[in-house]
């Protein structure tokens, strides 16, 4: 009954903020981004509750602290110092203030707008679309073991998974589609002080158990089941390496994060941005990689023999009846998030940059936001069918989602917003090539390597953009030299 009161109350906070926020809106910049009027609390907990979703602690932090032990904490090092701390320092202050002279809403009329190309804005989308969709499945991943614990004797975890699936889905889309950006900026808010008191209070129970014994020896128990796993060196250094490069480079490429930097008040609230997206990424990701790094401890094999289940079979196992319940709520938070975050993304790739940039030009604001709610309930619809028909794990489908996304994009964004060399030629090359090399390493070395091909594919659309763009004569004009905010400069 605990766990449920829990569950209750943040439901209808949920609630109360998308039935609060729909005052708020009255346009499509209002429903998109909040009329950029965001602020640093709102914006650094919206990027740092996306980046790190319920696939953090059920999926990466069991399987790969399984695999590789302490030294997996590297990972929530390099999400904090490189996906957070210097992606808000390379990218926020200089998207923001290239979106705002172009009057760009997302990642792909950006595109158009930057390179003067229909063609990339469609590629764009589509990409935005397709590939979101399994990232979104992936999001839901887990849920059915937490339900399935909560009522052993009510439901199978099949049942469970479907229930759970179906009760975040409604009650994210009810926020969302009454209050768009706002509703989820401000239940972001919510989310993220649960995922932070969360995640301390579970990091301080399982270092403390008697099966762990205090941080010292919990690391020595760890090198005796098997040497290097409770060193920061692990036993499987590059593939280690390529996790932190993927999971920390990936989201300077991916839509649903760069669309933050759009919504911004300010450089003050970037400044201030910074600072507590970084802290709040250090707190998530080292905690969870930790909890998951001693997984060995608490059993001598993978319970139900899914990674997926090492985590909540460990916390299960350990915590009060209370602090279950806000592990469970964590993890709908995290969840919830990150699905508002990729359905916005999603829905505006289609309302926005296909259906009123081509099929219906002169669309009013108000049949625009009938149409983004609407694509909203599309698709999650999409992704809820796809989780419950899919089987792949977690960390398999975010690993395809964020490489092939990353990999597109990555080279086009960057370059395009720093160079006014960058030109149409080299943002085809840079997309092309990216997703070329992404698709081929899948298919000839299988799904196990695509963390691999994701490193391998951003690198790839980098450096092609930027060669590329180099050996263009012609700048392109159509951003400015400066700003009245910031002086920036495009080489």
């Amino acid at each position: 009954m605990v766990k449920i009161i829990i569950i209750a109350i943040f439901i209808a906070l949920q609630v109360a903020v998308g039935i609060y926020s729909i005052k708020k809106i009255n346009n499509v910049d209002d429903f998109l981004l909040g009329g950029r009027k965001v602020g640093a609390w709102l914006s650094a907990l919206a990027y740092g509750t996306s980046y790190f979703s319920a696939v953090i602690f059920i999926g990466y932090a069991g399987g790969i602290g399984w695999e590789m032990g302490f030294s997996s904490i590297w990972i929530g090092v390099g999400n904090a110092l490189i996906g957070s701390y210097l992606a808000w320092i390379v990218l926020a202050k200089r998207t923001r203030v290239v979106t705002r002279q172009l009057d760009a809403k997302t990642l792909p009329e950006f595109f158009q707008k930057r390179y003067n190309s229909e063609t990339l804005k469609i590629m764009a989308s589509v990409l935005t679309f397709i590939f979101l969709v399994p990232y979104t499945a992936s999001v839901y991943k887990g849920l059915g073991y937490l339900f399935a614990k909560l009522f052993p004797s009510t439901f199978t975890i099949d049942q469970a998974f479907t229930i759970s699936v179906l009760i975040m889905a409604v009650f994210t889309l009810f926020y969302l589609v009454l209050g768009g950006y706002i509703a989820t900026a401000l239940n972001n808010l919510i989310q993220g002080v649960i995922m932070i008191i969360g995640t301390v209070m579970i990091v301080a129970y399982v270092v403390n158990s008697p099966v762990v014994n205090g941080f010292s020896l919990g690391l020595e128990s760890l090198n005796e089941v098997k040497d290097g796993l409770g060193t920061l060196i692990g036993p499987n250094p590059w593939k280690l390496l390529s996790l932190v490069i993927l999971t920390s480079f990936g989201v300077w490429g991916l839509p649903q994060m760069v669309h933050k930097f759009y919504a911004i008040k300010d450089e003050t609230a970037i400044k201030k941005g910074t600072i507590i997206a970084t802290v709040f990424a250090a707190v998530i990701g080292i905690g969870a990689y930790m909890t998951g790094s001693f997984g060995h401890l608490f059993f001598t094999e993978i319970p139900n023999g899914s990674v997926d289940t090492i985590v909540p079979e460990m916390l299960f196992s350990l915590l009060p009846d209370v602090l279950i319940g806000i592990f469970i709520v964590l993890i709908m938070a995290a969840s919830m998030s990150t699905l508002a975050s990729l359905v916005l993304v999603s829905s505006s790739s289609v309302t926005v940059d296909i259906i009123k940039g081509y099929i219906k030009k002169d669309m009013n604001e108000k049949k625009q936001l009938l149409l983004l709610r609407i694509f909203c309930i599309v698709f999650v619809s999409i992704s809820v069918i796809i989780a419950l028909t899919n089987n792949n794990s977690i960390v398999t489908l975010m690993n395809l989602s964020w490489g092939t996304l990353a990999g597109c994009f990555l080279g086009p964004y960057i370059i395009g917003i720093y160079s006014k060399r960058a030109c149409k030629f080299s943002a085809f090359a840079g997309m092309i090539s990216g997703f070329t090399i992404m698709i081929t390493l899948v298919i000839i070395n299988g799904m196990t390597y695509s963390t691999t091909a994701g490193c391998i594919a951003m690198g790839t659309s980098v450096a092609v953009t930027f060669i590329f763009s180099r050996l263009s004569k012609k700048k392109n004009n159509v951003i400015q030299e400066s700003t009245n905010e910031a002086a920036v400069t495009c080489k």
